[in-house]
């Protein structure tokens, strides 16, 4: 099973070199500019889950997957890319150029710790994420990433309050463009994508270090919106791959983080069920003794 890539996976990976000539600077929420063509962008980019937020402006073309769909980028394209949503890229020409801004979480954050690009509508669940250029808007939008890449070499004090200006009139511009909706569906291997980043997405939220987690994702309505399909549509996949439901392997999976938080740490049974998303304690209890056949306390024991 994959794990999110962050951006040290990233750059190692997908740069061409161990040291390409790009630059470096891991500034607030981790901004950084790029040119395609310093990355391996002509190679297949596994389906999984990033942990950052991602512009691209493609000059080229390729094939771009979802859970159960996919778009044909055949033109050059502005895609917005966020740390919910597994996809995978895989280029049709070799011809891979343009650039693409990575970010994270605290660079969407104002002074108040209000999310700002996060909230865009580009960036939530269900939206759109490519939108093709025509000429002219291609030639605007390249001049904007060129600004960024010449602001995040210089010395200016303030470079990177300019430079999430620079992504938010990226962002408008795209806002003002209408979205491709000309989505194709997957072949016989759909159920197996959708079940691949159901159990990922699963997967992520554990293991549970802390006691002031809380697992966010406990049915198969919350896995169903992540992956942007019809909940009926994702246990159809799962049970047809796994032979288990949804629901299943979601209280399976939640079982045996109990049993472990059990054995390996000492929080108390209350500290317990609030890290796995129950509000009672006694709705842990008779949760863990109906798929355990013994009581929390015991097994502790």
């Amino acid at each position: 099973m994959s794990t999110s890539e962050n951006l040290q996976d990233f750059y190692t990976v997908h740069a061409k070199s161990k040291d390409p000539d790009i630059p470096g600077s891991t500034g607030p929420g981790h901004f950084n500019i790029y040119r395609r063509s310093d990355f391996k962008c002509k190679d297949y980019m596994a389906a999984h889950r990033r942990d950052f937020y991602k512009i691209s402006l493609i000059k080229g073309t390729g094939r771009l997957y979802y859970a159960d769909r996919g778009i044909e980028v055949n033109a050059n394209a502005l895609l917005f890319s966020n740390p919910v949503v597994p996809y995978a890229w895989e280029a049709t020409s070799s011809q891979q150029e343009g650039y693409f801004c990575v970010f994270k979480e605290d660079f969407v954050m104002n002074d108040r710790g209000v999310r700002g690009l996060a909230g865009s509508p580009l960036f939530q669940l269900g939206s759109d994420p490519v939108f093709f250029l025509q000429k002219d808007q291609q030639v605007y939008l390249s001049s904007i990433f060129e600004k960024m890449l010449e602001e995040i070499r210089s010395d200016y004090v303030h470079k990177y309050d300019l430079l999430k200006n620079y992504v938010h009139l990226v962002i408008h511009e795209a806002m003002k463009l209408q979205p491709n909706n000309q989505y194709f569906h997957h072949g016989g291997n759909a159920s197996e994508r959708i079940t691949h980043f159901f159990i990922e997405a699963l997967e992520l939220q554990f293991p549970i270090d802390s006691n002031e987690h809380r697992l966010e994702k406990r049915s198969p309505a919350d896995f169903a919106e992540l992956l942007s399909v019809h909940v009926n549509h994702l246990n159809r996949a799962v049970k047809e791959i796994t032979g288990k439901t949804t629901g299943e392997l979601i209280s399976q999976r939640i079982v045996q983080e109990a049993q472990a938080l059990l054995k390996h740490t000492h929080w108390n049974i209350a500290e317990i069920s609030y890290c796995l998303g129950f509000n009672e304690p006694s709705y842990f209890s008779n949760f863990f003794k109906k798929h355990t056949g013994v009581a929390p306390g015991s097994a502790r024991n």
